[in-house]
């Protein structure tokens, strides 16, 4: 991915990783588009910066997709990057039978928002020089985290799909997978001063010096999320999976 002049879409770019995705990105000289479900945190995200707009969007709905991808393109017909960055994080329990809301709503946000917002505009971007898609999966597509196993669940099935992405559109579109670990955002309560979670600010710094490689690798892999990345690889899976695990219970018990 070039590093300037494009023209770039993010969703979820109201907060967290989003939004300072799309600072980051536009002071490197990049036009910038965000696109979220609550329009005063896009205010916010473009606040006092030119060429960044705002367009609303729930990716979670299949409805509003196509209308959304025709009216983006025909605003910023030079839209050649999308970041397919919104998503949700919900506990749940599997140890009893539950309401599946929770995981349903995780599935249509995490999973078929971004295969739905790529299938509306993959014939724009092909006609765009240097396109190219970028799916934000995590640490947990590679080892789950069971209090969340729905989302883990759509992380890995999003890491999936980018390597069968990666391999349709070769020498047409460039596709990455940014993998991050666990970040201070505000994706789940407390999560932004969650002792142990990686500070946005240096996470967003790895990222970007990762983005300046040339050629852009495929995987943005900051160190943190080695942990999870290439635990089988390394046969630590096992070992990695109890780890998060026994986090994920005291965490549950405090």
């Amino acid at each position: 991915m070039k590093p300037m002049g494009n023209t770039i879409l993010i969703t979820g770019g109201g907060s967290g990783i989003g939004a300072a995705l799309a600072h980051r990105l536009h002071d490197q000289g990049n036009r910038i588009i965000v696109t979220g479900r609550r329009p005063e945190a896009l205010a916010a995200t473009i606040a006092g910066r030119a060429n960044m707009a705002a367009l609303p969007l729930d990716v979670a709905d299949p409805a509003a997709i196509p209308a959304f991808a025709a009216e983006v393109t025909a605003r910023h017909p030079d839209l050649n990057v999308v970041i397919n960055n919104a998503g949700i994080m919900r506990t749940e329990r599997l140890d009893r039978r539950r309401d599946l809301s929770d995981a349903e709503a995780t599935i249509a946000t995490n999973l078929l928002g971004p295969i739905r917002l790529t299938d509306a505009l993959i014939d724009h971007l092909q006609t765009r020089p240097d396109a190219a898609i970028v799916n934000v999966t995590s640490g947990l597509a590679f080892v789950p985290l069971v209090t969340s196993p729905t989302y883990s669940a759509t992380k890995a099935a999003i890491h999936s799909y980018t390597q069968s992405l990666r391999v349709a559109l070769a020498g047409k579109v460039e596709v990455i997978e940014l993998a991050p670990p666990a970040v201070q955002t505000g994706l789940t309560p407390g999560q932004e001063t969650r002792p142990g979670y990686q500070p946005l600010d240096a996470f967003i710094d790895e990222v970007m010096a990762l983005f300046t490689r040339r050629p852009t690798p495929p995987e943005i892999l900051v160190q943190r999320v080695h942990f999870q990345r290439f635990a089988e690889a390394e046969g630590r899976f096992d070992a990695a999976l109890a780890t998060l695990s026994a986090m994920a219970a005291g965490q549950h018990r405090g």
